[in-house]
């Protein structure tokens, strides 16, 4: 098989993976992108020297300026948690694509917002304008998975939800970068530091002017009884007419399931809140939630948002020696993603990435904690070049970066793009997305604290985390990889977990043979009653 060879639930049209569900995607990811980029430029901006000048850090002192830094960033994060679910409200009456218009509003009002600030005015507009920015990113986050993997065929939906991932890190990439050309080629002043903050709208404007010419999602369209609409976006996006095979098999398995959600949760906003006190649709959502609990106890946030103080506790010195190392760091994390989306995703599936990444990263942070418990490179000012123990840590520090991203980094958002429901999904993103952020405002939060306090054992707890998460996923997780999303529901209760996967690809091809053969010069009405009646029967 070579490498973009795809492992398919049933036989599928090569019209199926066409343009037009990739540049969807990608449109979308815009949204990433702006995601990407806020969460990496904050750390390297509030080490500019232009910055930490016009607001006066040097007359703080370290704790107060701990406590600054810890604030201008996690606010970002607590609007993010409740945009998150202001999302499921804006998804369920406007659908995907206007809720990402909406949010994407939100987000350019509070990057203008943080462009007023200054010395003078103080740092209130640019905390006030990343509470702001951090609900447009809020509901971005919940609401590209969910359109992405609504349009995916089953086949390429991890790789088509990896595009989101990959613009979340070329996001990042710009800006780990960004403040390191700043300071090569400009000198210290105002400008210097608030061209990072306007630089935030260009993805935003993007994801604008993109979402205008983008599809709504034909199962949602279908959710609220569109089917006219939803017949047009589904043939569009497949490149199918209404009455290929291929469409009247994918139609029929989305009624079928509305069907079984309006009897067993049903339809309402409410509904899906309601659906929470049965214990398996709790469950996935405690799930999803625990899946971003261990990604961001791997510690990629602390890195993310306060990289200087992250080479600086390895050894690094230097403003623009930090900025650089923090700039290949991004390199690394966005050509690893490439990888990962067209290769790893889809054929290593989302369980082994996140075992092996877990089990390889633990092992990189207990060697730079170790290296740094032993050294303790930050008390040496004098001596600017790293000691041999100094690079092999830098060395594992990459190394953990390509064990981390290719796992833990973006596969959760798969995971809980596609583990749920259609009419839990857009709750269920929400939940996940919240967790996520919450979970992010938490480390963000108490980063600077961790290393004033706790110094080499920071990267011990993050370690002991990555290993914990281990036996959770392979007790807990099924592989969902190939699955359509009309069948989550039964791979969730197949046991042994490790095998459910399998079982359901092996039914599933059983249950094609059978639909294809009595399909033969059936019309669309006899293939939805005939699924209707297979799931139900399920």
């Amino acid at each position: 098989m070579g490498l973009l060879a795809l492992v398919e639930d049933r036989p599928t049209p090569k019209a199926v993976y066409n343009w037009r569900v990739y540049t969807c995607a990608a449109v979308a990811s815009w949204a990433s992108c702006m995601i990407g980029y806020d969460s990496a430029f904050i750390g390297t901006t509030l080490a500019l020297p232009s910055f930490t000048s016009e607001f006066k850090f040097a007359d703080m002192s370290p704790e107060h300026l701990a406590l600054v830094k810890a604030n201008i960033v996690s606010v970002y994060q607590a609007g993010a948690f409740f945009g998150s679910f202001g999302a499921y409200a804006s998804s369920y009456y406007l659908g995907r694509r206007k809720s990402l218009l909406i949010w994407v509003l939100v987000f350019i009002l509070g990057a203008g917002l943080m462009l007023g600030a200054n010395g003078d005015r103080g740092l209130g507009l640019i905390i006030g304008g990343r509470v702001l920015a951090g609900l447009g990113v809020g509901g971005a986050s919940n609401m590209v998975p969910i359109y992405i993997s609504e349009l995916a065929p089953p086949a390429i939906r991890g790789r088509l939800v990896g595009i989101y991932e990959l613009g979340w890190q070329i996001g990042g990439l710009v800006g780990f970068w960004i403040n390191y050309g700043l300071t090569e080629t400009m000198e210290p002043s105002h400008k210097q530091w608030i061209i990072p903050f306007a630089v935030q709208l260009i993805p935003a404007g993007g994801l604008l002017l993109g979402a205008v010419w983008m599809k709504e999602s034909p199962r949602w369209l279908f959710s609220k009884g569109k089917r006219e609409q939803a017949m047009q976006n589904l043939c569009w996006i497949r490149n199918l007419p209404a009455d290929d095979l291929y469409i009247v098999e994918e139609v029929a398995a989305i009624d079928a399931q509305i069907e079984y959600d309006r009897i067993h949760i049903g339809a309402g906003f409410w509904k899906p809140f309601a659906a929470l006190r049965q214990p398996k649709v709790l469950w996935r959502f405690f799930l999803g939630g625990m899946l971003f609990l261990w990604q961001n106890g791997s510690g990629i946030n602390a890195i993310n948002y306060y990289s200087p103080t992250v080479f600086k506790s390895i050894g690094i010195q230097g403003t623009n020696t930090g900025f650089l190392t923090t700039g290949i760091f991004g390199v690394v994390k966005t050509v690893v993603t490439v990888i990962w989306l067209l290769y790893l995703i889809d054929r290593l599936g989302r369980r082994n990435l996140l075992m092996i990444g877990a089990a390889g990263g633990s092992l990189c942070m207990w060697f730079i904690g170790a290296y740094i418990k032993l050294s303790d490179p930050t008390t040496n000012q004098k001596n600017t070049k790293l000691s041999s123990g100094g690079i092999a840590a830098i060395f594992f520090f990459y190394l953990w970066t390509a064990f981390y991203t290719p796992s833990w980094n973006g596969t959760p958002w798969v995971i809980n793009s596609e583990m749920f429901s259609q009419n839990t999904r857009s709750l269920g993103q929400a939940s996940a997305a919240a967790n996520n952020w919450f979970w992010n405002f938490i480390i963000s939060r108490f980063t600077p604290q961790m290393f004033l306090k706790m110094g080499y054992g920071v990267y011990f707890f993050f370690a002991s985390l990555m290993i914990l998460s281990i036996p959770f996923v392979w007790f807990l997780i099924p592989e969902t990889k190939s699955i359509p999303l009309e069948h989550m529901d039964e791979l969730f209760e197949i046991k042994p977990i490790h095998r459910a996967n399998r079982i359901l690809m092996q039914r599933l091809r059983e249950q094609e043979e059978e639909f294809r053969h009595d399909a033969e010069g059936a019309g669309l009405t006899i293939e939805k009653t005939k699924n209707e009646e297979q799931i139900e029967n399920v």
